[in-house]
């Protein structure tokens, strides 16, 4: 099946967020669409879903002009959607999930429970994720696990056109394999796949064809072999983006120390991170990492083990404020549930921190330090009344580091801090994150990003099922070693898989 987009044009109120975008995706193509936050991909892929009505030009499938009133015309029509922000409902099963839209039924229109969990159990284990059960509810998983069965629900539709936004974002290197394998399988199959990511090296290793948007317009439809990451950059974002250069700011004074954690999905965690040290956390999926994350940040509290503070032990944290109190500030994996309020300002985005430590505040004094913050961090907004729903992705995640960063803390634990980003904002997340380890601030950086980790890292601890498998020093990590310590027992496990 063939989808075509002629002169597609979006207005809302005075931005224009597409200005006559064409292009062709064909069966069998890997086609990417790439461009920063804000270029007009979330609204070209609302249009095509029939979420949002273009102001002008044509859709039209093997030729023939189409209009979608909702995303049901679109699905029926053979387009499924893999969504960057999940649309899971967490109270229900996986497998209610995965066929939400075409659950199967008997011939009198009864639901066929047993033949849906065995089902969506084939489709688990096709992505590889033998430890789910299809029967669990969604709200048990964690984002890696979810963005995979987000996955297997567009599989389940047998789609002649799959739309991919940002399916990479939240999945660990293993499960990126496995995805690319399925998109393979898809294209030999005659699939038209859409890849949309930030990711340059995942574009140039799956596309056949990418087209690049900025600020609403085409730059073009290009043949893969004709590209490379500087090429795509430049286009992208219109000016060459400053590489990013290793230093090292670690020094001898421990902020945080960890003995014999042990907790809900993790044990025997032993670790300190020094001032100004950039301290890495890689691993599988399910591996343990935001588990340990939130025993120190006192989501969850720890069963066993102990926490040091600058040499000071401390009880276990069972609140986050403890934790805030101590120190500690934390920037969750998922910014959309865990982390910006959308409906609130900006502003209030930015202080809500302090009005979480102080009975009593001056607003404006508040009000003047969100402002200083939006401009120390490049917040692109135009006013800080302005609502934290209507930012992009990268100017969102910046804003979640502004609200932490007024609590002055001395640890910062950063979980994916960018997931779902492009690669202008990525690049001043990275600086900001080598400023502050310079300030002296000692960082845990938690990434199923290995080029992010080895760039970035003084060190980089490896989970697997819970335990540390190894800490590999900056010099000696490679993506290969990473990975060969993530996976060991897991191969052990699943030989078959692999």
């Amino acid at each position: 099946m063939q989808l075509e987009f002629q002169g597609i044009s979006k207005h809302f109120t005075a931005v224009k967020a597409l200005d006559k975008v064409s292009m062709i995706i064909r069966p069998g193509e890997v086609h990417a669409i790439c461009g920063e936050n804000g270029a007009g991909k979330s609204t070209l892929l609302n249009i095509v879903t029939g979420n949002v009505e273009a102001d002008e030009g044509n859709i039209l499938i093997d030729g023939n002009p189409v209009h979608f009133f909702s995303p049901r015309e679109a699905f029926s029509s053979g387009i499924a959607i893999v969504y960057q922000h999940l649309s899971l409902v967490e109270s229900l099963s996986i497998a209610e999930n995965i066929f939400a839209a075409n659950p199967p039924i008997n011939r009198y229109g009864f639901l066929q429970p047993g033949i849906m969990l065995q089902k969506a159990n084939e489709l688990l284990k096709k992505l590889h994720l033998d430890q789910l059960d299809a029967s669990q509810p969604v709200y048990t998983l964690n984002a890696g696990e979810r963005q995979m069965v987000e996955i297997a629900k567009a599989l389940a539709t047998n789609p002649k056109i799959v739309f991919f936004d940002e399916p990479t974002a939240s999945v660990s290197e293993k499960d990126v394999q496995v995805l690319f394998n399925i998109i393979r399988q898809l294209k030999s199959e005659g699939v038209a796949v859409v890849y949309i990511s930030h990711r340059l090296h995942e574009i140039l290793q799956l596309a056949d064809t990418i087209t690049i948007l900025k600020d609403g317009k085409s730059q073009g439809s290009f043949s893969a072999a004709e590209m490379n990451s500087d090429k795509l950059i430049q286009a992208m974002v219109g000016r060459e983006v400053t590489r990013l250069s290793k230093t090292s700011s670690n020094s001898q004074q421990a902020l945080l120390e960890l003995k014999n954690l042990s907790g809900n999905g993790f044990e025997n965690i032993s670790f300190t991170l020094h001032k100004g040290e950039i301290l890495g956390m890689a691993g599988l999926i399910g591996a343990g990492r935001t588990e340990i994350a939130h025993a120190i940040f006192g989501f969850k509290t720890a069963s066993n083990g102990s926490i040091a503070i600058m040499g000071n032990r401390t009880t276990l944290f069972n609140h986050p404020l403890q934790a805030m109190k101590a120190g500690i500030a934390y920037v969750p994996e998922d910014r959309k549930t865990e982390g910006i309020f959308p409906d609130k300002t900006v502003a209030e985005n930015i202080y809500i921190t302090k009005l979480a430590v102080n009975k009593y505040f001056n607003l404006k004094s508040f009000e003047h330090s969100a402002e200083t913050s939006c401009k120390s961090l490049q917040v692109k907004t135009t006013s800080i009344e302005k609502k934290a729903g209507e930012l992009s992705g990268g100017n969102q995640q910046k804003l979640m580091l502004g609200r932490w960063l007024h609590t002055n803390p001395d640890i910062l634990i950063l979980d994916e801090p960018t997931h779902g980003i492009d690669i202008g904002a990525k690049f001043e997340i990275y600086q900001l994150i080598q400023q502050l380890s310079a300030g002296g601030k000692g960082i845990l950086l938690i990434s199923s990003e290995l080029s992010e980790l080895i760039n970035l890292c003084d060190k980089i601890m490896v989970i697997r099922e819970g335990k540390i498998a190894g800490i590999l020093n900056n010099d000696e990590a490679t993506e290969e070693k990473i990975l060969a310590l993530a996976m060991q027992e897991h191969l052990l496990k699943h030989p078959a898989h692999e």
